[in-house]
């Protein structure tokens, strides 16, 4: 995290199955299934309607205005991979558009995340290519100062290690650690799947206050109904 001018080249990334498993939930249930930890601020949103991605993380740290750091990272990025990039203090200048887009999605990259600003929004959703971003801003960069790829980074309050899982929808943006990708998976499978009975019964006309045994507690704390 304090670590400047530094490319570790050898991650320890999630399991491929578990990565895939995670796929198949959103980022609300993720969240639940984690006891509610790993979230990112929600100033993090997508840059365009319908973006989603899933995948292990490359991490970068940046220095203000400048996104050398970024084209650095790309070399390290493998098939599956999501670029997480932090910075050292709060910067919305444009980090990112359609050339490192690009560059990224031909190392096989499933998008970015970025506590910064990005622009080329237009073009970003015509490739498809995901972003989640702290702002949308046309200022550009600087190549003029270290940073580092593949440490510990703070991005949007979350502490994102290189390897961890980060899924992102229109809810926000989740991590989760690597060696923790398998049990999360089931236990949002488990979640989901009490879900799918408690919408059935909702869809029957059921009511929360039931469905939850939510009247013992009411009554106690002394809620009264009047004609």
């Amino acid at each position: 995290m304090h670590e400047l001018g530094v490319v570790h080249t050898t991650i320890d990334r999630a399991d491929p199955a578990a990565v895939e498993a995670l796929s198949e939930f959103g980022v609300a249930t993720i969240h639940e299934a984690m006891a509610r930890l790993g979230l990112l601020r929600p100033y993090i949103r997508p840059v365009y309607e319908g973006a989603r991605l899933c995948g292990t993380a490359v991490t970068v740290l940046l220095q203000p205005g400048d996104n050398w750091m970024l084209h650095v990272a790309a070399e390290q990025v493998r098939e599956g991979d999501v670029v997480v990039a932090g910075c050292v203090t709060e910067s919305e200048d444009g980090f990112f558009g359609e050339l490192l887009a690009t560059s990224l999605r031909s190392r096989g990259a499933r998008g970015l995340v970025i506590d910064g600003g990005c622009r080329d929004v237009d073009e970003l959703r015509e490739m498809d290519f995901p972003v989640f971003s702290r702002a949308i801003n046309a200022k550009g960069t600087v190549k003029a100062t270290l940073g580092s790829v593949n440490v510990p980074v703070n991005v949007a309050n979350a502490l994102v290690n290189p390897g961890d899982v980060v899924v992102a929808d229109a809810d926000g943006v989740v991590v989760v650690p690597a060696a923790r990708a398998a049990e999360v998976a089931e236990a949002a499978r488990r979640r989901e799947d009490a879900e799918a009975g408690k919408r059935a019964r909702f869809q029957q006309g059921e009511l929360g206050l039931d469905i939850y045994d939510m009247r013992p507690k009411l009554a106690e704390l002394g809620l009264t109904y009047k004609d």
